[in-house]
């Protein structure tokens, strides 16, 4: 049986005024820089245009508009309002990267950590073809898949403290697989906020997909890409994207 679609939780909603402090713009830095070159390398020079979709708060597309004429879409208008902050020169669009249409095509479209939301493998395949529907023939599209079903182990826990000007935050990050034989997994988020000498608890539950490497390849073959895996790092840590090339019509 195909998982629901589930609402996705309270840190793009009314959390959203934390998304500066769990994730924060450098951190986007280093793995920005190696999209960057893989763009560079496939597309050639002269400023391109590309779309990214669930662009989420543009902190990783904002490392590439200085080199790309850059148009952005996401689900959530609390997303877009931080992503307008810091990407005052995009061309933003609400809408599911599901079936957004644009009726435009780009040189490249990118999908960052927005890709997880996605619960079915029907899903995946209807993500493929928008990319595809966007994209030029010979066109580039990028993905980077979390995790996979083949290599994922859990539960994982992430935690740390941060603080700006106006709030301090211990963020509690907890991933697991509560079933492994369907095509889902779960994040429980615990955000213990102190504001004004108060310290308060807050909760956030997120489903996300988790599939085998095989099906990622095997789908996005099937809208149309010849697919070349791209390992890069993140914090130093090894990490996989998939770099799809459109064929001709």
């Amino acid at each position: 049986m195909e998982p629901k679609n589930i609402p996705q939780g309270r840190l793009y909603k009314d959390l959203a005024y934390l998304f500066e402090l769990v994730t924060p713009r450098e951190d986007y830095a280093e793995e920005a820089a190696q999209w960057l070159a893989i763009l560079c390398g496939k597309l050639g020079p002269g400023k391109h245009n590309i779309l990214e979709l669930g662009v989420g708060a543009g902190h990783n597309v904002s490392y590439l508009t200085d080199d790309f004429e850059v148009t952005a879409a996401d689900a959530s208008e609390e997303m877009l309002k931080l992503c307008r902050n810091v990407n005052p020169g995009v061309e933003l669009h609400m809408g599911d990267m599901r079936d957004i249409r644009l009726h435009k095509q780009f040189d490249a479209v990118l999908i960052h950590d927005a890709i997880v939301y996605m619960l079915s493998q029907d899903d995946l395949a209807r993500v493929f073809a928008t990319a595809a529907r966007h994209l030029k023939p010979g066109g580039i599209f990028i993905t980077g898949p979390d995790y996979y079903r083949d290599t994922f182990s859990g539960p994982r826990v992430e935690y740390f403290t941060r603080s700006d000007s106006a709030r301090e935050l211990t963020y509690i990050e907890y991933v697991y697989d509560p079933d492994p034989s369907d095509t889902t997994m779960e994040i429980i988020f615990t955000f213990f906020i102190r504001e004004k000498g108060q310290l308060r608890i807050e909760h956030d539950r997120h489903i996300t997909g988790l599939f085998p490497r095989a099906s990622w390849i095997k789908l996005m073959e099937k809208a149309g890409f010849a697919v070349e895996p791209k390992i890069i790092t993140s914090a130093g840590v090894p990490h996989e994207l998939l770099v799809g090339t459109l064929r001709g019509n």
